[in-house]
């Protein structure tokens, strides 16, 4: 089985691209349904920054197209441009360094091991996540612990949420004295909540569309919550807004900000959009008292403070590349094995089918001895023919080639080695 990874992300697409692929959970059960048909594995990790598609397949080149395919209906002819691909090797690092956040936004962030856990317990719920992917999966996650104690990338863990509030304390500077408004409760919310509480905010209020869950956030940072329909209302006291939610459509536009503006005086507003699709408008930034950034711009400010993690990125790819070479030897252990056994049974009933089709062809009148005559050099040249690649099979499953050599036989004899 090939593991294929077809998708977009940060590196690749801006945001108003990525946007396009946002899909609700019946959608990525649906998908899934039909990506992670047996024999066929399949996981959507579909996080704010990347839309990737894992699969795990004897036909790679089909599954490739498949995905293009979906992907490219759902986000637009255009969307060819923005699109990778990985196979065999290419995909299984792809996946090992998404996991150990070394291909995330925010290098070394925490989040994303999370989000594509999250992603892989929800296709293995749908049973499109069982054999091979399920155990490259398991790989990845192991390695992301690695990385994350053995290196000093984890050691200073930063994510977009902390991105977010290190961008509004370097524009305004003290936040002892500001009012943050926090709209949403989700998993993004909760850490941008968290590092605002950290960074001692005059006050933090906190709203979302489900009333309890605000009020569970605002007590845990000291907060207050607030309710999600007098939002805009709420911005009349804010000084700041951080927002992250799962709309589908902005929250935030100029025409009801610019309702807003005279009943705070016009008074500077900083808002941070953390949600993909947008929680604010583009064209809200023209609005002269207030001020726009999306996941875009936290990129760009993540950028610049990059180098200080460049070393310990590459100590963390070191570790990668180690740890994708112990699961291919033990995939190559795991698959040699039973790949000879397939190909010995496929010779030796390809071999009996001849004979019993040549003695019929002889007649009744052979003797037993020519009988046993027939099958033996039926048997004989089926071992010398299988001598020479079932030995260098055997030799080569534990070297750093094993699981490629095991799966390029398995292709030319026809196999089935998944």
């Amino acid at each position: 089985m090939a593991l294929v990874c077809v998708g977009l992300s940060h590196q690749t697409a801006p945001l108003a691209v990525r946007e396009r692929l946002a899909m609700s959970e019946a959608r990525r059960l649906e998908l899934l349904g039909r990506w992670g048909r047996a024999p066929d594995e399949a996981m959507i990790v579909a996080t704010c920054n990347r839309v990737e598609v894992y699969v795990a397949t004897q036909d790679a080149a089909g599954a490739r197209a498949r995905v293009r395919e979906e992907l490219e209906r759902m986000g637009g002819p255009e969307l060819q441009g923005y699109l990778y691909e990985y196979e065999g090797t290419g995909a299984l690092e792809h996946l090992f360094r998404v996991a150990c956040s070394l291909d995330s936004l925010v290098l070394g962030e925490s989040q994303i091991l999370g989000q594509v856990k999250t992603s892989f317990e929800a296709a293995r719920r749908a049973g499109a996540a069982r054999g091979r992917l399920a155990r490259a999966c398991a790989a990845a996650f192991s390695c992301a612990k690695r990385v994350r104690t053995g290196t000093a990338i984890g050691r200073a863990p930063t994510s977009m949420a902390s991105a977010s509030v290190a961008l509004v304390s370097r524009e305004l500077g003290d936040l002892s004295d500001k009012t943050v408004l926090m709209v949403g409760a989700g998993e993004m919310g909760r850490l941008a909540a968290r590092h605002l509480g950290q960074a001692r905010v005059g006050r933090l209020l906190v709203t979302n569309r489900t009333r309890a869950r605000a009020e569970l956030l605002a007590a845990e940072v000291g907060g207050e919550a607030r309710p999600f329909e007098a939002l805009h209302a709420l911005l009349e006291e804010a000084d700041v807004v951080v927002c992250s939610t799962t709309s589908p459509v902005p929250l935030f536009t100029r025409r009801s900000m610019g309702a807003v503006g005279p009943a705070r005086r016009f008074r500077p507003l900083l808002m941070v959009d953390l949600a993909v699709p947008r929680d604010i408008a583009p064209d809200v930034s023209e609005l002269g008292w207030v001020s726009t950034h999306d996941v875009d711009d936290l990129q760009r400010f993540v950028a610049r403070s990059a180098a200080a993690r460049a070393e310990a990125a590459r100590a963390a790819g070191v570790l990668v590349r180690q740890e994708v070479g112990r699961f291919m030897r033990a995939e190559a252990e795991r698959d040699g094995p039973r790949m000879l056994v397939e190909l010995r049974r496929r010779a030796g009933h390809i071999a009996r089918a001849e004979v019993e089709r040549t003695l019929a062809t002889l007649g009744p009148d052979l003797t037993d001895r020519q009988r046993q005559s027939v099958e033996a050099l039926a048997r004989a040249i089926v071992n010398k023919l299988l001598h020479a690649p079932t030995s260098c099979l055997r030799r080569e499953a534990h070297g750093a080639d094993g699981q490629a050599l095991s799966e390029a036989a398995a292709r030319l004899f026809g196999l089935g080695a998944g």
